[in-house]
């Protein structure tokens, strides 16, 4: 691993990625086990260099970790409480982990560049989930999908991000057409509203909510889906090109 402390980053500045993708039903979110001693999971996030625009940084990071580049990112928020640092999970993963000290003592070059306070630009992505490739990075042990019910808990304040990235992808869902980035490209009505459910955990009544999303005036229709009983099998929709 190199230290961040060596390279040309901008002190003191982060970026957070909650990555959402859309799975049985379920919406999902992309986080990491990092690679220590312990139990620690964190969303997928980096650093911005000197020189590097803050969007053009947050695709690295998102490329870095999916695989893929055709991606919808949404800046959401700035997450910068004056007390908002690394210092309470840093002195815990030290005490698991005694390979980063030296004679005893925290690595201080290493250390103190990670202590100081974090202000943290939070960013949303859609993925279509099946077209993504979890990568890890030196510092993980592992990288998948959670159910956005069942997160673990996450290190400093990254549940409370992925909070915030679902209030702000609620209330953006229509004006930004953004939940037909979750799905393939075609789909039926009854996928979409699944969708929709689980994005806001509660039902929809099928006929207002077809009503509603043909009014966004947005969806080409297509051939029936074949199921085996062609006088009940569904249209298929696409966003219009």
């Amino acid at each position: 691993m190199h230290n961040p402390s060596e390279q040309n980053f901008i002190q003191q500045l982060s970026i957070d990625c909650v990555i959402f993708g859309y799975d049985d039903n379920q919406l999902q979110v992309l986080v990491n086990k990092l690679n220590f001693n312990g139990d620690f999971w964190a969303l997928p996030g980096g650093f911005v260099y000197q020189n590097e625009d803050i969007d053009k940084a947050a695709n690295r990071i998102l490329h870095e970790r999916t695989g893929i580049s055709e991606i919808y990112l949404d800046q959401f928020y700035v997450f910068g409480n004056a007390a908002r640092n690394n210092l309470n999970f840093l002195d815990a993963l030290i005490a698991l982990n005694p390979q980063m000290t030296i004679e005893g003592k925290p690595n201080k070059e290493e250390y103190d560049w990670f202590t100081k306070r974090f202000v943290s630009i939070g960013y949303y992505a859609l993925v279509d989930i099946n077209k993504v490739v979890p990568q890890k990075t030196d510092i993980d042990e592992s990288i998948k999908w959670y159910n956005i019910k069942d997160l673990p808990h996450m290190i400093i304040d990254h549940n409370a991000i992925v909070s915030k990235a679902l209030d702000s992808l609620r209330l953006n869902l229509d004006e930004k057409l953004l939940a037909f980035n979750l799905l393939s490209e075609t789909f039926t009505m009854k996928e979409a509203q699944q969708l929709y459910e689980s994005i806001f955990d509660k039902p929809f009544a099928r006929n207002n909510f077809q009503k509603k999303i043909l009014d966004l005036n947005v969806l080409e229709r297509l051939e029936k889906k074949f199921t085996g009983a062609a006088n009940k099998a569904p249209f298929l929709y696409r966003i219009k090109k």
